[in-house]
């Protein structure tokens, strides 16, 4: 007598998708939190020396800063030599110049903090149209002074690299500090380094 063949009950191995599925449910929840807790560590983690090494970086051979008479834009003339003593901030821009503009937002907010502590910011204008540059720092609520080097004369003597270029000229009138390119300057290392700046002559 031949016996039957018993049969084993069929049964389907897992998927791709189901295998996936599976992952998905067991995956950890605690790495989706470290992600936002290390983001919301990132935000509110303070500058650091490094960093302000890198938004200012040392003037080779720290030259003296070449004096200049230029208007602002009401006509009144003004002297870099007029502020011997202090820290000034000589930033070299124009309105045609997108880094530059995307800038004079945090400048403004730089300034209402500089100022207080007896540093002084002229913005150089290169070239350009004072009814275009009225009409921009109208546009921002500006208020520090703004000088006009219509005929780059200026900008030509001063060892700049592209707009916009800045200098941190030090209470002895040599240029200390400079930033090539666009900055947050309202960043809190920078300042503090301006400020640094400004109290060794104290």
């Amino acid at each position: 007598m031949i016996k039957g063949t018993q049969m084993k009950p069929l049964t389907q191995e897992p998927g791709a998708d189901t295998i996936a599925m599976s992952r998905r449910k067991t995956m950890p929840v605690w790495s989706s939190w470290f992600a936002m807790i290390m983001a919301i560590f990132l935000s509110f983690s303070a500058p650091t020396a490094a960093q302000a090494q890198v938004l200012l970086h040392p003037s080779p051979g720290t030259p003296m800063a070449r004096d200049f008479e230029l208007p602002d834009l009401d006509g009144n003339k003004m002297k870099l030599s007029d502020f011997k003593g202090n820290v000034v901030v000589v930033n070299f821009w124009a309105t045609w110049c997108p880094p530059c503009r995307a800038e004079i937002p945090s400048m403004q907010r730089a300034w209402d903090i500089l100022k207080k502590h007896n540093v002084t910011l002229l913005a150089i204008h290169v070239g350009g149209n004072e009814d275009k540059i009225w009409s921009f720092l109208t546009d921002f609520n500006v208020d520090f002074p703004v000088l006009l080097d219509a005929r780059s004369k200026v900008s030509r003597r001063w060892p700049m690299m592209g707009l916009p270029t800045t200098f941190i000229v030090d209470p002895q009138g040599k240029i200390a500090l400079r930033a090539i390119g666009g900055r947050e300057w309202d960043d809190p290392a920078l300042i503090k380094t301006i400020l640094a700046l400004a109290k060794k002559d104290q």
